[in-house]
This record gives C-alpha cells, structure tokens and sequence, in this order.
C-alpha cells in the first residue's frame, strides 16, 4: 500500500478485503453495521458479495486522514475495473459500524 494505515481497525478491514477473507472482513463489523455507495444506503451483504468477494475486489490506498478513518484509494474488481474512490469509516469499540464509499 502507498499509504500507512493508523487505525487498526481500518487497516484490518482493508487486509479483510484484499485477501477476500470474509470470516476477517465480517468479523471487523457490527452486527448492525450500515453502509452507502455514493450516497446511496445499500445492504451491507448483498453489496460486499458483488462488489468484492464475487468480483475479485481489492484496495490500494493513496491516502489516509490524519484519524485514519477516511482514505483515498484505487478499487479494483473484475466488474468495474480501476476506479479512484473514497472511503470512510464510523469505528465503534474495535469494529466498523458504517462505512461509506463513492467516487473519488
């Protein structure tokens, strides 16, 4: 990655993804976690299945906020291709309990 990641939660949730591990990836969420695509509000489960783990999803951070919880990065999967987006992350306790993410 380009960028360091500072906050262990979102650094864990990154790894999760590149590595399509979703035993890791849902363990980092609430069990009420929320979620929106360019503002949209999408179903946590449905959307990770198709626009991650069922398309090759990865994450190569270019930047990072100062807290460590929004980033900058270039998604990639096979439905997609490369895009710039932006990421980020309510951390509650040590799991994410929302995320947002959208062209960058």
């Amino acid at each position: 990655m380009a960028a360091q990641l500072t906050d262990p939660v979102v650094a864990g949730f990154v790894a999760a993804l590149n590595a399509g591990d979703k035993d890791a990836f849902f363990g980092l969420l609430t069990d009420d976690v929320t979620m929106t695509d360019d503002g949209s509000p999408r179903d946590v489960t449905a959307w990770t299945d198709k626009e991650i783990f069922s398309s090759a999803g990865r994450m190569d951070v270019e930047s990072v906020s100062p807290d460590g919880r929004s980033l900058v990065a270039t998604y990639s999967n096979s439905t997609w291709g490369r895009m710039r987006t932006r990421w980020s992350f309510t951390v509650t306790g040590d799991r994410i309990s929302h995320f947002e993410t959208g062209q960058a």
